[in-house]
Order: C-alpha cells, then sequence, then structure tokens
C-alpha cells in the first residue's frame, strides 16, 4: 500500500530571519497596514532589558496596548483577561515576544475575540472548529524559545479545572508572519532555551518514526533535527554563539514541517501534556525525560525509522534513544522523571490521563491501554 497524506499550507505570509527584530517588524507591520497592534510579551523581557523599548519605539503610536501576564501552560483565565485588554484597545494585529504559552495565548485570543468569548467556560466552543469564527486580528510572532507554536494552527491552552490541556485548531490562528532574531534569545535562561530546544527535537522525532511520516515532512525534519543537535551544543559551549542560536531558530522551524503536513505526535507528546497539565513541568522537559524512553519502548516498531534519528545526529551506529538522552545529558537537561519531582505513585493518574491525549492513540507502536504507558513511565523513572 503506498503512503497517502495532505499537506495543508499555512496562511503564513512570511518568516524573517537574521535580521533586527524591531527593524523587521516594522516592515511587516507597513505591509499589513495595522494601525492600532495590541503587544503580547514575555514580563521579564518587559522589565529586565530594553528588547520591548526597542519594539515600542519602532511602532511609535500605533501601540495601544500591553498583556504581558501570560502564565506557563496558557491557562485559559490568562487568555481571557489578555483578550479583555485586546478588545479594549480595539486592536487590529497582536504582536507576541516571547516564549511558547505567549504564543499559543496570542492565537486563543484572536479565536475569542472573533467569537465574542468573555469567561473560561465559553471557550469549550475552541474545541469544535467548524462551529466558531474565523479570526479577525492577525498575529505576528517573535519567539525567545524553540518550541515552534509559532508554525503551527494549533493553540494548547491548559484548563486548570480538569488539569487537561486543550488543543485549540483553526487553520486561521497561524501567525501572518513570524521574525527570528537570535539576538534577544541571549536573555532566555538557558535551561529554558536549551529544554524547548528537546522539544523541537521532540517535534522532529516524532514526526520522523511516524507512521503517517512522508518524505515532504522527514527531509525537513531531517535537517532541522541536524541544525538543533550542532547548535544546542554550541550554544551550551557559548551562550553568545548567535550563529548556533540562528541554527537553533531555524531547526525549529524546519521541525514543524511533519506536524504541518499532517502527520501525527506520539506518546512522548501525549505523556507530556499530562505532565504538564498536571503537575506544572515545563514541556521543554517533558520532551527530555519522555523522547528516550519512548523511543526505546517503540524500537521493535520502527528501527528503521530511529536509524534515520541516529544517522541525522552523525551516530548511525547507536541506538536512537542512547544518542538522545546522551544530547540531553550533555546539555545538563533531566532525564527522568524523579528529577522533576514526579513519583512512582504517580504513575498510574498519568497513565490513565495520558490514554486521553489526541496523540497517544498515533503512536507508531500500538498503545492498547494505561498498562502500556507504565511500562513507558517505567522506562523514564
Amino acid at each position: 500500500m503506498i503512503n497517502t497524506g495532505r499537506v495543508a499550507l499555512s496562511k503564513m505570509d512570511a518568516v524573517t530571519f537574521g535580521l533586527p527584530a524591531h527593524d523587521a517588524l516594522k516592515e511587516e507591520v507597513a505591509k499589513i497596514g495595522s494601525q492600532r497592534i495590541f503587544l503580547m510579551i514575555s514580563g521579564s523581557l518587559n522589565r529586565n532589558t530594553d528588547e520591548i523599548t526597542k519594539i515600542r519605539n519602532a511602532l511609535g503610536n500605533k501601540v495601544v496596548g500591553e498583556f504581558d501576564g501570560i502564565s506557563p501552560h496558557t491557562p485559559r483565565r490568562d487568555v481571557i483577561l489578555a483578550t479583555e485588554a485586546a478588545r479594549d484597545s480595539r486592536a487590529d494585529l497582536i504582536v507576541t515576544f516571547g516564549g511558547g504559552s505567549i504564543t499559543d495565548a496570542a492565537k486563543a485570543v484572536a479565536l475569542c475575540l472573533a467569537n465574542d468569548i468573555s469567561d473560561t467556560k465559553k471557550m469549550d466552543i475552541l474545541n469544535f472548529p467548524d462551529k466558531v469564527l474565523p479570526p479577525t486580528v492577525p498575529q505576528i510572532s517573535i519567539p525567545t524559545t524553540l518550541s515552534g507554536g509559532e508554525f503551527s494552527a494549533i493553540s494548547g491552552v491548559t484548563d486548570v479545572s480538569s488539569q487537561k490541556k486543550d488543543l485549540f485548531r483553526h487553520p486561521g490562528i497561524i501567525p501572518t508572519a513570524v521574525i527570528l532574531d537570535p539576538v534577544p534569545t541571549i536573555h532566555t535562561p538557558e535551561w529554558l532555551f536549551l529544554s524547548t530546544g528537546i522539544r523541537a527535537v521532540d517535534h522532529c522525532v516524532e514526526g520522523i518514526c511516524s507512521n503517517k511520516a512522508n518524505a515532504y515532512g522527514d527531509a525537513q525534519a531531517l535537517q532541522g533535527l541536524a541544525l538543533l543537535s550542532g547548535g544546542l551544543v554550541g550554544v551550551k559551549k557559548n551562550k553568545s554563539d548567535i550563529q548556533a542560536r540562528l541554527d537553533c531558530q531555524m531547526g525549529t522551524w524546519l521541525s514543524m514541517a511533519p506536524l504541518s503536513s499532517g502527520v501525527p505526535m506520539g506518546a512522548s507528546h501525549g505523556i507530556g501534556y499530562v505532565l504538564g497539565a498536571a503537575f506544572g513541568i515545563p514541556h521543554g522537559h517533558t520532551s527530555c525525560i519522555m523522547l528516550p524512553a519512548v523511543m526505546r519502548w517503540n524500537e521493535s516498531s520502527n528501527k528503521n525509522r530511529q536509524q534515520l534519528i541516529s544517522a541525522a545526529m552523525k551516530q548511525p551506529d547507536i541506538n536512537a534513544g542512547d544518542v538522545l538522552e546522551a544530547l540531553i545529558s550533555k546539555l545538563d537537561m533531566p532525564t527522568r522523571l524523579s528529577d522533576v519531582g514526579i513519583k512512582k505513585s504517580d504513575f498510574n493518574d498519568i497513565a490513565i490521563k495520558s490514554m486521553e491525549t489526541p496523540w497517544v492513540p498515533h503512536n507508531p507502536r500500538h498503545i492498547i491501554g494505561p498498562k502500556d504507558i507504565l511500562e513507558i513511565l517505567a522506562l523514564a523513572a
């Protein structure tokens, strides 16, 4: 049977890389013609650096509002607060400057604005994209981490009441432009930059190893994996290596090709959603811990695909799980659930909730039930 699929080309107009963010943003805004710009920005960048001031100066009186209160994992309540601020400012463009939680929040804000949503419960409707109106306020994203959400038409938002992460999907929420400037990422805490880099590696790896992998996604993800594995080590060695930082950003962009071509992620992403929503573990760290374990559990089903991973990381004679764990260890990132305070007594709850996530059913080695998840968790204990 031949491989089949459908690549949905996004509504993104442009990706700018290597130029100063404030200069590139000014040009993009001029092309769009926006006059009322709402900034959703990193609180730490806003308080501790001049990066946001550069953005304000570049945009002048077009900035009509700001919000810097998005918490990790993008809780619904923060999205509603940002939505109200954007609505009050009558924004015609949202500019994000910060990490993946801010990017995801802006996508959800655009949906909330378009559908007149003003409380967290009403956000339930966003789980049904055919029932929601498309966004009318576009987004420009300036990412400072490597989670890659700026290249996705998915918004990950946490429902704190149920401790679950919703994936709101709509083709209209992908940013109209992305600006990759490696210089501001120097301000990103090392653990956050490197761990989200492993999150991007996870996008590459689970995309390449999927049973639904395709040549379009493979070509970009394999190159992305090579850029990321080299770039992350380069940044670890020298924080000021701007080329290594840009390599990581470009690798992150390429890492999203499988998802954009309809290739589902697997158990690393699925279990990671539970660890993030229920235990507050950063998604970069969930990938650091779960990806090698999932690869080892899957090896009997996709050894040939896993060999592509080892080859891309220039260690073709070593199994992929070991290659990945060695990279993660070299970056001084956590590799065990115990490293982040997860106890074996938590495993049953994690296993049950993981089965409810959208990615676990697509794992390349079929996961029958919580018992299989428990085997994976044991490998990561």
